[in-house]
């Protein structure tokens, strides 16, 4: 008998003497929680900052000075598909649009990416990327070195039960918690290990 016919035996032997109808969990972990627009949009700032993100809040008028801004001196930039092109007006750099095509080996020859995001948990600091038009595949969130990631303040939640009632469950979902870090044993900080060292989260005030 090999592994594999060993767990599925074991999972048969437990199935068999489970309960005949299915369990109910209970679900009364608090939902629906809301705080004014001014206390949640300062939460928001507090979590993404201890992090170690970098945040510029601004009004949609000035979101393509912004994103310039935060791209500092990048050359090429990647995008997806989907993201409105005005958000780059102000960027000097060539913008690569990306496709399914697109190989690995050129997502890490880009200097940064811009997405929007799909939901964000002031709570925790957390922003949800769905992989919509805006946002793109995963890969491109997490190859370059600097996401540039634009959250409009009206898609921001309290807690995370009130995030994952916006999202689509079908759909790919990233979770991006300040810049990629993690830290060995004796706790020496590394950051940029599992996707960008560097987070700029452009904050819409009127979006």
């Amino acid at each position: 008998m090999n592994a594999r016919d060993t767990v599925l035996g074991r999972v048969r032997d437990a199935l068999a003497i489970a309960p005949p109808t299915a369990v109910q969990v209970p679900r009364e972990y608090r939902r629906d929680r809301d705080l004014p627009a001014a206390e949640k949009r300062e939460l928001l700032v507090d979590r993404l900052e201890d992090y170690q993100a970098t945040v510029h809040q601004c009004a949609t008028a000035d979101v393509a000075a912004t994103i310039a801004g935060a791209l500092g001196g990048s050359a090429r930039v990647g995008i997806p598909a989907g993201l409105d092109r005005g958000w780059l007006a102000a960027f000097r750099g060539e913008v690569v649009v990306d496709s399914a095509e697109v190989p690995p080996d050129r997502l890490d020859a880009l200097d940064g990416v811009v997405t929007g995001s799909a939901v964000t948990c002031a709570e925790t600091g957390t922003i949800f990327l769905d992989a919509s038009a805006d946002q793109g595949r995963r890969a491109l969130t997490l190859v370059p070195d600097l996401h540039v990631c634009v959250v409009a303040l009206s898609a921001v939640v309290t807690g995370v039960p009130e995030a994952v009632a916006r999202l689509e469950p079908a759909r790919p979902t990233t979770l991006i918690s300040g810049p990629s870090a993690t830290s060995d044993i004796e706790l020496d900080r590394v950051e940029g290990v599992h996707g960008p060292r560097t987070l700029h989260v452009v904050l819409l005030l009127d979006g």
